[in-house]
């Protein structure tokens, strides 16, 4: 893989930094404690990091409410840090990439500081505002993703704002171009400091409909969450007009424009809107929109494989030249462990999960602790730190479960993430997987993590070839990747139970099973694949 295309195919370890490795003993993870572990995630075989937000925030969304986008939070370290931390981790051949929150700001940042004073400062419509209705009331019925109306009222200037997520999280208004320019500033600022790409946050909220038109309402039988819980008030609208507006397009060209005078820098999309899939085939068409794009369609509770089947399939039809970007896990949903593990959880699982997002064609988002299998960790309300939590409180429990510290040691009182109590516990049962008892362990799901990385690096099919699916049953994933003259059979037992596959049209020597892989076992017999529970098989046709 060249310089310029090395993220197609490429499997990014994200890094949550509160939650990889507190270096100061302050109960929260560092750009310290990032470089003092970036030994260890090259020892995984991943290519890149994506780091959440380490910017300067108030930190009520934990970094995604930036209000300086230029400065490191002191939480996190220093600018210095980050210098040391983009050196070592290109001298270990890892590419790094940053989150970048464009949307909306945090309401401490200093435009939103200005623009809140009057309506006639030099800031004041960078965000969006509008007049109340006479009656006083919301200029519509938008709503905000964190519960209740989208729309904040400020004394000063007698109006409203808007957000889309917290009340201290503004929008920032898109149809300005000054603020368009602004936001490609900062851009630039990272640019500059030699990273690799951008995880670009909430990308489908930029722009809102200057009519401010009202959202119509959802039917009880289509309110789907994705990314938030059906019983959520924003599960019961059509989100047509405060995001995925068409300007969007727009403005992600003229981010394009700027990435492509950095040569080999690669754009990740997150994608929510109505028709996700619809969406990230859109926004990452021909060569000047993004590289690539993410949704949430497999961070869902169903995990059957028709499920997944259809998903990727209508992806596939849909994105022609685009190239998707596949993740299982991350920072605001439940752990995949427990979301489609449930009771029947167990380290074969975890495995072939692992391998399942791995043979899929396109780049892979692996979640920390993913490689170790870690659950969701119940914390009790008095615990709670996510404010969507909170509000949600006890029908959805927030995220907090899922940005658990990393344990890193089975014997120290807070698994090795900090000498000092963390900003959140570190649960037996994930100091019963730790690092050091799974790096012990050649069978652990750890170092079978690592070598199905390396592994797939072997084989070019997996990382660049075609996908096609192929008929089974309700337990069994298969399909074929093909690259050139190539093409190879890959089937995974999504279930505990041991299956058969049926190959009416293939006797034993028309397939050549590709072994190597470590992954929990199917064999081929008289033209019948028997899988264990959780079996793996990959073959050369």
């Amino acid at each position: 893989m060249n310089q310029l295309s090395w993220w197609r195919g490429a499997v990014i370890y994200q890094i949550y930094p509160r939650s990889l490795m507190d270096s100061n003993g302050d109960g929260v993870g560092d750009l310290q404690g990032i470089i003092s572990k970036l030994d260890y995630i090259a020892s995984l075989n991943v290519d890149a990091i994506w780091i959440s937000p380490f910017f300067k925030s108030p930190m009520k969304d934990f970094g995604y409410d930036i209000s300086d986008y230029r400065a490191i939070d002191p939480m996190f370290g220093t600018m210095a840090d980050f210098d040391e931390l983009i050196d070592k981790a290109h001298s270990l051949g890892i590419k790094v990439i940053i989150d970048q929150v464009l949307s909306h700001t945090s309401d401490q940042h200093a435009w939103f500081s200005e623009s809140r004073q009057s309506r006639d400062n030099a800031k004041q419509d960078w965000y969006v505002w509008a007049d109340p209705k006479p009656d006083g009331t919301a200029p519509n019925n938008w709503l905000a993703i964190f519960g209740g109306c989208a729309w904040e009222w400020e004394p000063r200037r007698q109006q409203y704002y808007l957000h889309n997520f917290l009340t201290s999280q503004p929008d920032l208004n898109f149809h300005n171009p000054e603020v368009r320019q602004a936001v490609l500033d900062n851009v630039k600022f990272w640019l500059d400091k030699g990273v690799d790409g951008f995880r670009l946050d909430a990308i489908t909220f930029c722009y809102h409909d200057e009519q401010l038109r009202d959202n119509p309402a959802k039917p009880a039988d289509k309110r789907q969450g994705r990314g938030f819980s059906e019983d959520n008030p924003y599960a019961y609208q059509y989100h047509y007009y405060n995001n995925t507006r068409p300007q969007t397009v727009g403005f992600i060209e003229e981010l394009r424009a700027l990435i492509n005078q950095y040569p080999g820098v690669v754009t990740l999309g997150e994608v929510s809107s109505e028709d996700s899939l619809a969406t990230m085939a859109e926004y990452t068409q021909g060569e000047g929109r993004l590289h690539m794009a993410y949704s949430f369609e497999l961070l869902t509770d169903d995990f059957s494989p028709a499920y997944i089947r259809h998903t990727v399939e209508a992806l596939e039809q849909s994105i022609g030249d685009g190239w998707p970007c596949w993740a299982i896990g991350n920072h605001d949903v439940q752990r995949v462990a427990t979301r489609w593990g449930r009771d029947a959880f167990n380290a074969d699982m975890a495995k072939m999960l692992n391998a399942m997002l791995c043979s899929l064609r396109g780049s892979v988002c692996s979640y920390q602790g993913e490689e170790l299998g870690l659950g969701e960790v119940e914390i009790a309300y008095e615990q709670l730190q996510d404010p969507f939590g909170i509000t949600f409180w006890p029908m959805f429990k927030g995220r907090d479960g899922c940005r658990t510290p990393m344990p890193w040691r089975h014997d120290a009182q807070h698994g090795g993430f900090s000498d000092n109590s963390p900003w959140l516990p570190v649960p037996a049962a994930h100091k019963a997987v730790a690092v050091d008892v799974q790096d012990a362990n050649p069978e652990s799901i750890l170092n079978h993590y690592r070598h199905m990385l390396a592994w797939r690096k072997q084989h070019p099919i997996l990382v660049t070839g075609d996908i096609k699916f192929i008929e089974s049953s309700d337990a069994l994933l298969v399909f074929e990747r093909r690259l050139g003259e190539q093409t190879l059979l890959v089937a995974f037992n999504l279930s505990g139970q041991p299956q058969s596959y049926s190959l009416p049209d293939l006797g034993e020597k028309a397939l050549t099973p590709l072994d190597g892989h470590g992954l929990p076992k199917a064999e081929l017999k008289g033209g019948v694949i028997q899988f264990d529970g959780f079996g793996c098989f990959y073959a050369w046709k």
